[in-house]
C-alpha cells in the first residue's frame, strides 16, 4: 500500500504549492537539509531533530525518496518521534513502513511485528511491515505529540516516513480530547488510481477499492460541491458503484483487524455519497450488521453528503456495510467512498501538558542525551531516566515531582524553564559530589531543593 500510493498517486487539479500545516519527515535521511517531492509537491525534512537514536539505512526500493530511506531501532524497547503540535488542534498522523529487506534477512511479515503508540496510548500492532500505511486522527494535548515504536518481541522496529497534517476542528467529529481513532480502511469506489495531496488538501490517501462483479461503475466529469465536515475532494466523488443487474442492495463485506480479537476494537464507518442525476428518486437505508447508520437517505445531486455510524464492536471477525434501496426508490443505491476507523482509547494517564512542555524545553536547551523520548511519566516502565512523577487525581494527569540531571554533562545557568514545573519537589544537577561543573542557581524561583555542592549528595 505504501509503495502503491507513492508510485500511483494522481495529482490532477492541484495547485502545486506547499501547504502550511504539513510536517513530512523522511526517516533515515542524512547529509541533506531536505527536498521537495516533485510528484506531490510536498517538502520532506530529515528526521534528526525529531528522534534520538536508531540507525539509518538506504534501500533499493525501485521507488523515489522518501521510501528509499528508513530508520531502524535495534536497541531500546521504546523509541519515539516527537512531533511539534499546538495543544487543542486536531491532527492526522501517518506512519509509512516499507521493509525493502534493508537488513538482508528477508524477514517474513510475521517476523516484523511491533507496536505503535500515540503518546501514552497504544495505537495498533504492526502485523505487516513489508509495505503498510498507518494513520490516526487525534487532538493534541501539549506542544509535542510522541509517536513511538515499541519492541514487543524479536522484531526490530523501523519506519520510513512520519507525516503530520493539521486538520480543522470540524473534521471528524468523532475525535475528541479523550479519544482518538486509527484508520482501518479508506477507499474510493470505482477509482483507477490512488489520490492524496494536492487533490486532498489534508493529504489523506484515497486508495481504489478492488472491483466486485456484483457492482457496476458510475462516473461523472462534473464538479461535486464539497463540504467542511469531511472535506472529501470532488475527485473522490466523481466515481461510484451501484448494484449490478438491477439489484437494489449494495453490500461491502469487511474483515476485522488481523491482530485482534472481536472485543479489542470498536469501529466507526463513514459513508460518502453524491448523485450524478436528479431526474429519478434514489433513496436507501445504510447500516452495518450491528448498528443502523441512516434511514431513507437521499444523496444530493452533485453535492457531497455523508452518513456515519456510532461506535460498534464486531463478532465473527467480519461485518457487512449494507446499502439497501427503500420501497419508494426508483434507482438502486450508490456509494462513492467510505472510511472505517477503530477507536484508540485513552486508558493511560498522560503527563500534565505544561510539565511535558517544560521538560521538553529543558531537554532541547541542555541537549539531554538520556532516554528522554515519548511521554516523560507514562507508561510507568518507560518513565524518563532521572524523572519521578506522581499522579494528580484531581485532573487525572501525571506531575513531575523530581528531576536528577546528574551524569548529563550540563553547563551554564539553571534554565527558567524549571520554573514551569510547578509540582517539582527535588532537583539534582551535579554529576558527582564535590565536582563543580559550572551550574549556578541564577533564577530558580520555585520551591525546590536545589543541590549544587558536596553536601547535597
Amino acid at each position: 500500500m505504501a509503495a502503491e500510493a507513492s508510485k500511483q498517486s494522481t495529482n490532477q487539479g492541484g495547485n502545486g504549492r506547499y501547504r502550511a500545516g504539513f510536517l513530512s519527515i523522511d526517516c533515515g535521511l542524512e547529509n541533506s537539509t531536505g527536498y521537495r517531492d516533485d510528484d506531490n509537491k510536498i517538502d520532506y525534512v530529515p528526521d534528526g531533530p525529531y528522534v534520538d537514536g536508531g540507525k539509518s539505512y538506504t534501500i533499493d526500493t525501485g521507488y523515489d525518496t522518501p521510501l528509499s530511506t528508513l530508520r531502524s531501532f535495534p536497541s531500546g524497547e521504546r523509541n519515539c518521534y516527537t512531533l511539534p503540535t499546538v495543544a487543542g488542534t486536531k491532527y492526522l498522523v501517518r506512519v509509512v513502513l516499507f521493509y525493502g529487506n534493508y537488513d538482508g534477512k528477508n524477514s517474513s511479515p510475521m517476523m516484523l511485528r511491533f507496536d505503535l503508540h500515540l503518546g501514552v496510548n497504544r495505537w495498533t500492532t504492526v502485523y505487516d511491515a513489508v509495505d503498510e500505511v498507518y494513520e490516526a486522527v487525534f487532538i493534541a494535548w501539549a506542544s509535542w505529540a510522541p509517536v513511538c515504536l515499541i519492541k514487543t518481541g524479536d522484531a526490530t522496529p523501523f519506519v520510513n516516513v512520519v507525516e503530520l497534517r493539521s486538520l480543522t476542528d470540524a473534521l471528524y467529529p468523532a475525535v475528541m480530547a479523550n479519544q482518538s481513532m486509527g484508520m482501518y480502511l479508506r477507499r474510493n469506489m470505482a477509482a483507477s488510481a490512488t489520490y492524496r495531496y494536492p487533490n486532498d488538501p489534508y493529504d489523506r490517501y484515497w486508495w481504489p477499492k478492488h472491483p466486485d462483479p456484483s457492482w457496476a461503475n458510475l462516473s461523472t466529469a462534473s464538479t461535486i460541491q464539497t463540504d467542511f465536515m469531511f472535506a472529501v475532494p470532488s475527485t473522490i466523488f466523481q466515481t461510484a458503484v451501484t448494484p449490478a443487474k438491477n439489484n437494489m442492495v449494495l453490500s461491502v463485506v469487511m474483515t476485522t483487524q488481523q491482530d485482534t480479537t472481536d472485543d479489542e476494537y470498536e469501529y466507526i464507518v463513514f459513508l460518502h455519497f453524491a448523485d450524478f442525476q436528479s431526474s429519478k428518486l434514489r433513496q436507501f437505508d445504510a447500516y452495518t450488521d450491528t448498528n443502523y447508520v441512516y434511514y431513507n437517505f437521499t444523496p444530493g445531486y452533485l453535492l457531497a453528503s455523508h452518513v456515519y455510524s456510532s461506535w460498534f464492536k464486531v463478532t465473527g471477525g467480519e461485518f457487512n456495510i449494507t446499502i439497501a434501496a427503500t420501497s419508494a426508490s426508483v434507482l438502486p443505491p450508490i456509494l462513492n467512498a467510505f472510511e472505517i476507523y477503530y477507536l484508540i482509547t485513552h486508558d493511560t494517564t498522560a503527563t500534565f501538558s505544561k510539565d511535558f512542555d517544560a521538560i521538553m524545553a529543558i531537554k532541547l536547551e541542555y541537549e539531554v542525551k538520556k532516554n528522554w523520548m515519548g511521554d516523560p511519566c507514562s507508561p510507568q516502565k518507560f518513565t524518563w531516566e532521572g524523572v519521578k512523577c506522581r499522579k494528580n487525581t484531581s485532573d487525572n494527569t501525571m506531575r513531575i515531582i523530581s528531576i536528577d540531571l546528574s551524569d548529563s554533562n550540563l553547563h551554564g545557568v539553571i534554565s527558567n524553564n524549571f520554573t514551569m514545573l510547578t509540582a517539582l519537589e527535588n532537583f539534582l544537577a551535579l554529576e558527582e559530589a564535590g565536582e563543580d561543573r559550572g551550574v549556578t542557581a541564577s533564577s530558580l524561583s520555585i520551591d525546590v531543593v536545589s543541590t549544587f555542592g558536596p553536601s547535597a549528595r
